[in-house]
């Protein structure tokens, strides 16, 4: 244990270089120049798993918000890149060396300039205080430390070893996480300040994404399932943080005494059209039915159920959660659909051999669970249905078997249908609600509630004559 002590100690002493935030000495293993190198390979990979939103004007002028606030904090000298990514995710990080992501999923939640440069201040921190840096580097000097240790010390490898190099590398890396999250909230207050945004909009950003995840929340109580935590900036404290309001009033009070900047209409007018929710490309639901235009497919969920448009699966969830449809694809299918449903279901299965619309099609019956296999357009599209119980299985077999027979090949008239859903922005007349805004949407029973949401007035606001508003088409 002394060896492994004393070789991390003089890896910690080896490589301290000081913050650029403090000023005091942190322990990091690599320069400025590395850093932005692990940055760019990082870049790369990012760009492999998301699409770049394309639209120039609205990555201009995120990238336009994103540098006056990194002009104005401890490292203006650093070459910032700012990038909104194409997906639906409640979003936003950044790599070492300057690199910062925000997707348009978050940015639809967002109501004025202010806040989302609340949310790039809060990303630039993390930038700024090195903490990507100072966490890979306390990994690694961990691993380090450990290997030096049990070249001289074998029990170093065994159990007790192990539950020693747990005791260093918890003892390492503690104040990660939530302090860092607590720091990256502080620059962004003081650099949102020094820009002349107000930094109380560090605050609504977290009240709205609160919300964003409460209402979540409420729709995995009905489906059945684990809500969708959000990880991420601002995810480790309420916006009644005491820590959290002090750094933001400190920041406040040391903001120039002329009016904040809002950037309301900017920001509105700088969304109009973004898209919401699922983006084409992987196909789009509308009111339960799923239409893809690449793979020419149609199909009818039912009514009452939730369907969620995944990247790698269609998901349908029934109300009260009991039971769900998945709906996966085969590029290359062998056999008959009879034979590739026999292989899939095993020979305890019922096999029966159906057309559905036109393609060639076969059933699959199983004790606890029924589902089918489709031909069409050279794939084969596999549905499978599943419940919690038998006899929830056995209450919904008629709506699954129903959608299964739905499928279809897709028609001219559907193919026009095909386009994502975007935000648009009215002005609110009298008399309007939210409720009547939501009768014609396309984000079916839930609408009212995603268009309080969008509008930051979840759960019980309305709109007021005159005022700006968010709606989606």
């Amino acid at each position: 244990m002394r060896l492994v002590i004393i070789s991390l100690v003089i890896l910690l002493l080896a490589g301290c270089a000081q913050n650029p935030v403090t000023g005091q000495n942190d322990f990091v293993m690599m320069s400025e120049n590395q850093e932005i190198a692990v940055g760019r390979q990082n870049d790369e990979q990012v760009k492999k798993q998301y699409k770049v939103y394309e639209s120039k004007a609205l990555q201009d002028y995120v990238n336009g918000v994103g540098q006056r606030i990194a002009k104005q904090s401890h490292r203006p000298g650093l070459r910032y890149h700012f990038l909104v990514l194409d997906t639906p995710e409640i979003n936003a990080f950044a790599l070492p060396g300057g690199y910062v992501y925000i997707t348009r999923g978050i940015m639809a939640y967002l109501n004025s300039e202010a806040e989302l440069a609340a949310v790039l201040g809060h990303e630039i921190g993390h930038v700024t205080a090195r903490h990507g840096v100072r966490q890979q580097s306390a990994a690694q000097a961990t691993n380090i430390g450990l290997t030096i240790a049990s070249i001289f010390v074998p029990q170093v490898n065994n159990q007790v070893g192990q539950n020693l190099a747990n005791i260093v590398s918890g003892a390492l890396l503690s104040g990660y996480g939530r302090e860092h999250e607590l720091e990256a909230d502080r620059l962004g207050a003081v650099y949102l300040s020094r820009t002349d945004y107000d930094p109380q909009a560090i605050i609504k950003v977290i009240g709205v994404l609160k919300n964003q995840e409460l209402k979540d929340a409420e729709l995995a109580k009905e489906e059945g399932r684990e809500p969708r935590r959000y990880h991420g900036l601002f995810a480790t404290h309420p916006d009644n943080d005491t820590r959290l309001q002090q750094a933001v009033g400190e920041a406040d009070k040391n903001a120039a005494a002329h009016a904040h900047v809002e950037g309301r209409n900017e920001f509105l007018a700088a969304t109009d059209g973004m898209v919401f929710n699922d983006n084409s490309e992987q196909g789009v639901v509308r009111n339960n039915r799923f239409y893809h235009g690449e793979l020419g497919i149609s199909l009818q969920f039912p009514e009452a159920w939730q369907v969620h448009n995944l990247p790698t699966a269609l998901i349908a969830i029934s109300p009260q959660g009991e039971a769900k449809l998945l709906m996966k694809a085969d590029e290359k299918p062998s056999g008959s659909p009879s034979e590739y449903a026999r292989r899939l279901g095993g020979y305890n299965a019922q096999i029966k051999q159906i057309e559905v619309n036109g393609l060639s099609a076969a059933l699959i019956d199983l004790p606890d669970s029924v589902g089918g296999v489709i031909y069409a357009n050279k794939q084969a599209f596999i549905l499978q249905g599943q419940a919690k119980t038998r006899q929830s299985l056995a209450a919904r077999r008629n709506e699954i078997i129903d959608t299964i027979y739905s499928f279809h090949a897709l028609t001219a008239e559907e193919r026009k249908l095909i386009r994502p859903l975007s935000i648009h922005v009215i002005t609110a007349r009298q008399g309007d609600t939210y409720a009547r805004l939501a009768q014609n949407s396309p984000l079916g029973k839930s609408a009212e509630s995603y268009l309080r949401l969008i509008n930051a007035q979840y759960p019980d606001g309305e709109p007021q004559a005159g005022q700006r508003i968010k709606i989606v088409e």
